[in-house]
């Protein structure tokens, strides 16, 4: 017998974000977007995924490079007067919004028990969105930032909390250890039987190696440089039935993951990746913006956001994955192909659309932009 109790409080050449196209891995991806949405569609049924737009005016206390290699540094957020924060359970994230405006979304990677600092971790993409760059050069001790949060679209529901599995077994690739770091010390404190793989290019590269290796024996290191690129066996050891599989890190990791758990029964499995995804059959269409007359052609292999970034780099976005409504925009004309994982029926109806993953059912679409 189960006894519930309340829970507790372009893609990358390889599994580790080096760029190179790989067509291979679209359809790995379609296996992973399924059960990513399935995750995400369960997570609006509990409060801790619920849209949180509260805002927090927070300071940075504490700043450390976590690996030199990948130039990855965490920071401490915390209150100015140093009262309490809003409690989070593992999974959660914060919407920080950066000196220049950006909004972007950071795993709390701390430990929920610590009502008095919110931690995350960013690593440094010099080829990115700005987002990354402007957290390594512009935030230091006695910042301040706006968070909006926190909230949970990856929950960890622990064996007897909820959860019908009767073991864990998490994965992460590199900075996607962020997430699932505060559901190991959950797991652990616990007492639930649970394993990891951490894996990446080599152990510089790992961010908070020195707080995975405090768990001993139930943690698998397994790098680029000492064992070769992983197969899927390599990242589930040990799964079978009954086992619920937390994984995040980049695309194609978590596609091999999803790929490798798709070949055993009984295996739940929950992921979250820190990219956006690549587009799965996709159809050109053309994007008019309303507000300058502007017509933007969007191919059947990029978002919309895409695009529409490159003419209006100050267009607002975050997740790229569709469930942070950061990018929502209304359709003034057009069939819409929704992909997003958070709008409401009304809200479609009523002609909102996230451009990060939604695109057009026909031919052209009429935003008010």
């Amino acid at each position: 017998m189960t006894v519930r109790r309340p829970a507790p409080s372009e893609p990358p050449v390889d599994l580790y974000g080096r760029r190179r196209p790989d067509r291979a891995m679209r359809v790995f991806h379609a296996v992973a977007e399924t059960r990513f949405r399935w995750t995400t569609l369960i997570n609006r049924k509990d409060p801790a995924g619920r849209v949180d737009d509260r805002r927090l005016d927070l300071t940075v206390v504490q700043r450390r490079v976590e690996a030199h290699d990948t130039d990855v540094v965490s920071l401490l957020l915390a209150a100015p007067d140093g009262r309490a924060l809003p409690p989070w359970r593992p999974g959660a994230h914060l919407d920080v919004e950066l000196p220049s405006g950006r909004l972007r979304q950071y795993s709390l990677c701390g430990d929920p028990a610590d009502r008095h600092g919110y931690r995350i971790a960013v690593r440094r993409i010099p080829g990115g969105g700005g987002g990354s760059r402007e957290v390594h050069d512009a935030l230091r001790i006695g910042s301040r930032v706006t968070v909006r949060g926190p909230r949970n679209a990856f929950p960890f529901v622990p064996p007897g909390y909820g959860s019908d599995s009767a073991r864990v077994h998490f994965v992460a690739g590199g900075i996607g250890v962020t997430p699932i770091l505060p559901m190991v010390r959950m797991a652990h404190r616990l007492g639930i039987d649970w394993s990891m793989v951490y894996a990446g290019r080599s152990r510089d590269t790992l961010p908070f190696l020195d707080e995975i290796d405090s768990f001993g024996g139930r943690v698998t290191v397994r790098t680029d440089d000492e064992h070769g690129l992983p197969i899927a066996a390599d990242l589930l050891p040990g799964v079978g039935p009954d086992t619920a599989v937390y994984c995040c890190g980049p695309v194609p990791m978590t596609a091999l993951v999803a790929e490798g758990v798709r070949t055993l029964p009984g295996v739940e499995l929950h992921s979250e990746r820190f990219s956006a995804p690549p587009v799965v059959d996709g159809k050109p269409f053309t994007i008019e913006l309303a507000r300058t007359g502007e017509v933007i052609e969007v191919p059947a292999d990029r978002s919309a956001l895409e695009e529409v970034l490159a003419v209006r780099p100050d267009t607002a976005y975050s997740c790229r994955q569709g469930f942070c409504r950061t990018c929502a925009v209304r359709v003034l004309s057009g069939v819409v192909d929704h992909r997003d994982t958070v709008l409401t029926p009304e809200e479609r109806a009523d002609g909102e659309l996230l451009i990060c993953v939604s695109r057009c059912a026909g031919e052209r679409l009429v935003l008010d932009l």
